[in-house]
């Protein structure tokens, strides 16, 4: 603990943001940087507390409390404050593998958990931990480090997003040889396609798939294992198979008229965008546009709101964000006791470009001024134009203070309907586990939420040879836990292969 009385003499701060109306005309990445001198006045503001909640990694009320890696957040902290960046990326690296993902889209369980938080604004702990990765970079401090001996043994990983990733990243430096599939055109999953270029730049992702490919991990693209290659060839060919496949199944919306033109899942307009973004700056035309369009998106979280910010970058008429949910209050209820995650009212990056962008106070059928989502809200019908295109959806609203007997935990109010044009519908209503090919080929046990049966920390599938890990194994989850389970599996399969492992 460099400074004892640092978290009294500072107050949090964080990167301001490039002011959204002009942000919105470009693609980059929308946050700021902040100076080396106010970085480690943050990290002053770390308290090494006795027992450092923020890197528990447990569940509470099923969500994350504290870090799901287990960063060492006071060590780095200190170690910041100190001025010692080379040691701060060495303990950095002990735990994450992917600092410079984690640093930008993680939702930050590790802040929400701070102990300072109980009574103060929490430590800066992502944006440190950001800046940390982006000056290793800067200096040469990160460099290829292949594994000195090779074991002899094959593993294939499938799936490239941050799972796979870390998985592979672990297996090679155990000394496997590692070859990752990926069915896109580029290496990355959701971290390349899913997440859009001003949250997460695709030169940084590249960074670090180079960095990987220089350390001796092979990568093979536009390969989907159950078609291009049977899932059991995979399995006669190598020594062990880890499945990070992700979960890709999207929710849909079974409502009259959602066989029309216009009404598309949220990963179609977000994995065609970026890629037409970076084949061609958009000039090919091969996506989804939403410029001159009236766009509702449907679904809140990271999802919704990516498409906000996709939406407003197009062009688009108007946009409005429905959530079936109540608006979370402004601060923890009693029922949501620090550490707990807290379900308080957020305001997002996309949110605050549309509100940049629109005018919502004047909207009467708004209900949260300012702002783009409508809570309470559900889609009952989308309306034909009469040539097979959307023009509209109709909605009711919804009480949650009333559950439907023998059906959902509300009720819709009676005279409620409103009727809302739109062109194009995105939505993003979540996922439902990974994809069937796999699993049907291999015979694979599925849980009850048709995933990928494999005991945490264990990720023993019931195939000999086969491990699972992040979301095809637990659900639609963080980009922390994918973290977790990628290196996690990696031990386990180091000890199949070798009979002992010293991964961590």
């Amino acid at each position: 603990m460099g400074k004892p009385t640092g978290f009294k003499e500072f107050t949090r701060k964080v990167p301001t943001d490039r002011d959204p109306a002009l942000r919105i005309l470009d693609w980059n990445e929308f946050h700021e940087h902040m100076d080396v001198d106010a970085l480690q006045e943050q990290g002053a503001r770390c308290m090494d507390c006795g027992v450092p909640f923020c890197h528990t990694g447990d569940l509470m009320a099923n969500m994350a409390s504290g870090c799901p890696i287990n960063n060492l957040i006071p060590e780095w902290n200190d170690l910041v404050y100190r001025d010692q960046w080379r040691e701060a990326l060495d303990r950095l690296h002990k735990t994450n593998n992917f600092p410079e993902f984690t640093g930008r889209v993680c939702p930050a369980p590790c802040e929400g958990s701070c102990v300072l938080g109980i009574i103060e604004p929490p430590v800066t702990i992502k944006n440190i931990e950001a800046s940390i990765i982006d000056r290793g970079f800067e200096e040469g401090w990160v460099q290829p480090n292949p594994p000195k001996e090779r074991t002899g043994k094959t593993v294939a990983v499938v799936g490239s997003g941050p799972a796979g990733l870390a998985c592979a990243a672990q297996l090679n430096q155990a000394g496997h040889k590692v070859t990752v599939y990926e069915r896109a055109d580029r290496i990355g999953g959701l971290l390349e396609y899913g997440i859009p270029n001003m949250k997460l730049e695709k030169h940084i992702v590249k960074r670090r798939v180079d960095l990987l490919a220089a350390e001796g991990i092979e990568f093979v693209t536009n390969t989907e294992i159950g078609k291009d290659i049977t899932a059991k060839q995979l399995v006669d060919d190598f020594d062990a198979v880890v499945l990070c496949t992700g979960s890709t199944r999207p929710r849909d919306l079974n409502v009259p008229g959602r066989e029309l033109d216009g009404v598309h899942f949220a990963m179609e307009f977000l994995h065609a965008n970026t890629k037409s973004l970076l084949d061609s700056e958009l000039a090919d035309g091969n996506y989804i546009s939403a410029k001159d369009k009236n766009v509702i998106v449907i679904g809140g979280g990271d999802t919704g709101n990516d498409c906000l910010g996709t939406s407003v970058r197009h062009g688009c008429k108007s946009l409005v964000n429905f959530e079936i949910v109540p608006r979370p209050p402004q601060d923890r209820l009693d029922n949501n006791p620090w550490p707990q995650w807290p379900r308080i009212f957020r305001v997002d990056y996309g949110h605050a470009e549309a509100a940049a962008k629109f005018d919502y106070s004047h909207n009467e059928l708004k209900k949260v001024p300012d702002d783009p989502r409508e809570f309470c809200i559900s889609t009952v019908e989308f309306i034909d134009d009469g040539n097979g295109r959307v023009k509209a959806l109709k909605t009711v609203d919804v009480d949650w203070n009333q559950v439907t007997e023998g059906g959902p935990p509300f009720t819709v109010i009676p005279g409620t309907e409103k009727i809302w044009d739109a062109d194009l519908v995105l939505l993003a209503l979540g996922f439902l586990g990974p994809e069937a090919v796999i699993s049907d080929q291999l015979d694979l046990e599925l849980d009850v939420r048709t995933n990928y049966k494999a005991e945490f920390e264990k990720y023993t599938t019931n195939i000999e040879g086969v491990f699972a890990a992040g979301d095809c194994r637990r659900g639609q989850s963080l980009i922390v836990w994918a973290i977790n389970e990628g290196r996690g599996a990696a031990r386990e399969c180091d000890r199949y292969l070798m009979g002992s492992t010293q991964l961590p």
